[in-house]
């Protein structure tokens, strides 16, 4: 009884903030604006579908390029000293203490034609480089904010293998590759799963970057909804329809990566090995 008692205020939030929301966008996805039951709604999508696709490919790209830096810097953090591993991590928490906006508006600053970056390449002579408004700025943005959503779960994933563990596989002959390859890399999978599902469900319906950094000629999912929503073009049974749409995606996306089997399974692989 104590048990059901403690988890009852989580189970009404849940209602509250989770099931009621998710409930009022399938009623509104699949009804008109006089609460007819439709399903023009969800066919209007496939219009939609470039921006759709535009959209999980820049997610697709910022998570990788997020995994790629931030795994190296995760092993370091989780392998420092002390006083050292405090530090590192400081300077990854340190920006998500300023403003998302404010930060998306520094990159502006430094990527537009007359901007930081092109004044100094100016002095050389070169450039200058049109960067502002492009879909290299906009995964740039996206890896830029939601690079320590990769690299924190990382960390903690690899700050728990046990450093006698690797010394063992360097005693048994293993060089550092067949060690990172057979040890370091599988029982870090839970981590990587869970930054790339961090880094990948924010990237795909961002619309804040895509508005900043991208202009009007990288509209992304996120900016078609706010559109159906708050923009000229109001149609909130279409925005809901437009959201439940990605929302399946991302979960078929998840699902997908769960397929890549859990942690247990990856401790036994590495134990028959």
């Amino acid at each position: 009884m104590k048990n059901k008692s403690s988890a009852f205020p989580y189970g009404v939030w849940m209602v509250i903030f989770i099931v009621l929301p998710l409930l009022l966008v399938g009623y509104f996805a699949f009804t008109t604006e006089d609460g007819a039951p439709t399903m023009e709604n969800i066919s209007k999508v496939g219009e939609f579908m470039p921006v759709l696709m535009r959209s999980v490919w820049y997610a697709v790209v910022a998570t990788v390029v997020c995994l790629v830096i931030a795994y190296p810097l995760g092993y370091l953090i989780s392998r420092g000293a002390g006083s050292r591993r405090r530090t590192l991590l400081m300077l990854v928490i340190l920006p998500m203490w300023m403003n998302f906006l404010l930060r998306t508006y520094a990159w502006m600053t430094l990527l537009e034609n007359n901007g930081l970056i092109n004044r100094f390449l100016g002095f050389f002579n070169v450039g200058p480089f049109e960067m502002i408004n492009t879909s290299g700025a906009v995964i740039l943005g996206m890896v830029y904010n939601y690079m320590p959503f990769m690299i924190l779960p990382l960390y903690a994933v690899m700050s728990k293998i046990d450093q006698t563990t690797l010394e063992a596989a360097q005693d048994l002959g293993s060089s550092f590759v067949s060690t990172f390859a057979r040890v370091i890399l599988p029982l870090s999978m839970p981590g990587v799963k869970t930054g790339i599902i961090m880094v990948f469900v924010p990237s795909v319906s961002t619309f804040i970057i895509s508005r900043m950094l991208g202009g009007g000629g990288n509209l992304l999912i996120g900016d078609l909804i706010e559109l159906q929503f708050l923009g000229n073009a109001y149609n909130p049974n279409l925005g809901a329809a437009i959201s439940l749409v990605l929302l399946v995606i991302v979960l078929l996306c998840m699902s997908l990566l769960n397929q890549f089997g859990g942690e247990e399974e990856m401790e036994g692989a590495l134990l028959d090995k």
